[in-house]
């Protein structure tokens, strides 16, 4: 919206949809396009090299954290940031990873918090999706923990089912809802296979955004367990929605979430349970995090309080056309 305001054409691909470079090349040529912004610097930035265009990349998270360690993605990864004008990190961590492998990009990596939005659906039905779902009880007496993700290893959804269903047998009203795309379709199937024979945990596909951030909004607490992550949008969403976070103890999680101040992080299943426990009995530890956590993303991630960053962003993109 930023770019098209400032009076550019923009055009969206999924880089999983262009199967080679040779792809983007006959996209380029046919869009006739000026610039590009690749979002992840493996998966997206090794199909802007050698055409002439001068892009950005933006770290996805993965790169840095899982692909960094493998060599020949690392040295792909390199020879992008050789080439791209900038790089844009979410947190200054990441900017320090990104630094440390590939020194001679240091003076082009910016660091750039995700703005968040969130635009609930009004006609939204929460016991219609609680019905769906599987859960056949009164949705005044649940507690219900969202777990937002793509259906992917990485994202590890399955940490926790074994833990939250022994604790759903001693409490009934507690339940996790896995929702999210299918990524890794074998995955998928083996994630499926495991709910489905799991007590107290449901999974519910892809949802539409506005859906999705009423979800969040009605349920009692969003979840994320990822092995590793970036910047977890969901996490962001859910402290603007005015929802408290349980989010696994890794570096990407504990940059937005300060444990007990604006979110509590965990380190393993049973630490998740009693955490999980304490805010269902603590009502004034839910309203402190809330406030504090909303507090927090309004202030570090408001949309509108980036918009001064994203537009100097605009800038320098444009900068590089003009070059």
């Amino acid at each position: 919206d930023h770019l098209e305001a400032a009076g550019h054409v923009c055009v969206l691909k999924d880089a999983s949809d262009l199967e080679s470079s040779s792809g983007v090349a006959k996209l380029i040529e046919a869009e006739n396009l000026e610039a590009a912004l690749a979002l992840h610097l493996y998966r997206g930035g090794r199909l802007l090299q050698g055409h002439g265009v001068p892009f950005g990349i933006i770290f996805g998270g993965t790169d840095l954290n899982e692909d960094v360690n493998h060599e020949e993605k690392n040295k792909v990864m390199g020879k992008v940031l050789e080439e791209a004008r900038f790089a844009v990190a979410f947190t200054e961590s990441m900017k320090e990873v990104a630094e440390t492998q590939w020194p001679h990009a240091r003076s082009k990596i910016y660091v750039q918090s995700q703005g968040v939005v969130t635009v609930p659906n009004a006609a939204f039905n929460w016991n219609t999706f609680l019905h769906q779902s599987g859960i056949n009880q009164s949705a005044d007496n649940l507690y219900i923990f969202l777990l937002v993700c793509g259906l992917r290893q990485v994202k590890d959804p399955l940490y926790l089912v074994d833990a939250f269903s022994e604790w759903h047998r001693e409490e009934p009203n507690v339940y996790m809802v896995i929702v999210g795309p299918e990524v890794d379709p074998v995955f998928t199937r083996e994630v499926e296979a495991k709910v489905q024979r799991t007590l107290g945990v449901r999974l519910v596909g892809e949802m539409p955004q506005g859906d999705l951030h009423a979800a969040l909004k009605n349920c009692f607490a969003v979840v994320n367990s990822s092995v590793s992550e970036g910047m977890s949008a969901a996490i962001l969403e859910a402290m603007d929605l005015e929802v408290p976070v349980l989010a696994r103890n890794i570096p990407g999680n504990a940059a937005v979430v300060k444990h007990e101040v604006t979110g509590l992080l965990f380190s393993d299943p049973q630490e998740f349970v009693h955490l999980a426990k304490r805010l269902t009995r603590d009502p004034a530890l839910e309203r402190d995090l809330v406030a504090r956590g909303t507090e927090y993303v309004r202030a570090c991630h408001s949309w509108q309080a980036e918009r001064h960053t994203y537009q100097s962003l605009i800038r320098t993109l444009e900068g590089s056309i003009q070059d």
